[in-house]
């Protein structure tokens, strides 16, 4: 089979590329620009250089991505924008939403099956003694914060819907907080670094579904070979933790001092707050604006049986994805500090 694969520079597109060529199929990886060449090293991809979505000033794109669904059996399409912040939502949904749209609409035109990557954060939100699934409500103690990335992605999933209305073959995945090597940019292991920066005593108060980008990849590959029904959804997620213990964990694998506790009701305040500030002043929004702060203290622990029965999904011990994430890290990333010191 052939596959293209939008995102294959990102963690779990980089593992999915990866993991086509393992079962024997060929693999179309589309980029927005030339990559660095570690990335699809020993790999044999083919590239394919256009955009997803049209740029502000060009608004008629070529047809290249088209052409590129229309030479492949399948697509997987990964590749997303990520903003957890009240701004750029205009620019998310244009990534996000827009290029889904046309994506869709392609393998809709050409009789292409798509699996389309969306997120936990388009679903209900757990909580402390509640796992959620892909029935719970969305308004379920309170429901997503409605941030850029929130809103974008469930925009992406309603286009793969209406497509699926319209005659698509599509499955939706929605995985969870993923570690794991090959995080070229890095992406979630981004946390892994900021942890291993500078001793952080407080944690977030919320909690995530800790999984590791190999399995969601094999559960990807098992969507994409599977006989599924069109528009049915799963859950790839994992080990539903506090991010004080997901810290603890990190931190110890760096090296470094883990969090004293967690933080309480007023320091995320000041955080947000000092953060929309900024945001204000310079008109730049950084990580911790208030949007992030309030997703932190979340429970996003999710039930990933539906995925576990139907498509063989897997979750291996989260010892061994963080031990795998943190000696990726360390050698791919020089921490600032250790830089200094030579």
């Amino acid at each position: 089979m052939r596959v293209l694969v939008t995102g294959g520079t990102g963690l779990l597109g980089n593992t999915v590329c990866r993991q086509l060529r393992e079962r024997g199929h060929s693999v179309l990886a589309l980029v927005r620009s030339e990559p660095d060449p570690e990335v699809f090293e020993g790999l044999d991809v083919e590239l394919l250089h256009c955009p997803l979505v049209a740029s502000a000033e060009n608004q008629e794109p070529d047809r290249a991505l088209e052409d590129g669904v229309q030479s492949c059996d399948a697509v997987i399409h990964s590749a997303a924008m990520i903003h957890l912040g009240w701004r750029r939502v205009e620019e998310s949904m244009r990534v996000n939403r827009d290029g889904t749209k046309r994506l869709a609409a392609a393998c809709l035109e050409h009789g292409k099956k798509l699996v389309h990557i969306g997120t936990v954060n388009t679903l209900a939100v757990g909580g402390r003694r509640t796992f959620a699934d892909e029935q719970t409500p969305l308004d379920h103690l309170g429901g997503q914060i409605p941030c850029a990335y929130v809103q974008s992605k469930r925009a992406s999933v309603t286009e793969v819907k209406s497509a699926v209305a319209a005659g698509l073959n599509a499955v939706i995945l929605h995985p969870g907080f993923m570690l794991g090597p090959w995080d070229w940019k890095p992406s979630s292991g981004r946390m892994m670094w900021e942890v291993a920066k500078s001793w952080k005593p407080l944690s977030p108060s919320g909690g995530c579904s800790v999984c590791d980008s190999r399995d969601v990849a094999a559960g990807t590959l098992n969507a994409l070979e599977r006989d599924v029904k069109p528009g049915r959804e799963f859950i790839l997620a994992g080990h539903n933790w506090t991010y004080q213990q997901l810290w603890t964990a990190m931190a110890k694998r760096m090296g470094v001092r883990g969090p004293l506790r967690s933080a309480g009701p007023g320091i995320q305040f000041l955080t947000g707050l000092a953060g929309d500030t900024w945001t204000r002043l310079s008109g730049t929004e950084p990580d911790f604006n208030s949007a992030g702060v309030q997703m932190s203290a979340q429970f996003h622990w999710y039930d990933s049986n539906r995925a576990i029965h139907e498509l063989g999904y897997r979750i291996r011990d989260a010892q061994e994805s963080l031990n795998d994430a943190g000696e990726w890290i360390q050698h791919r990333f020089v921490l600032p500090e250790r830089e200094s010191g030579g």
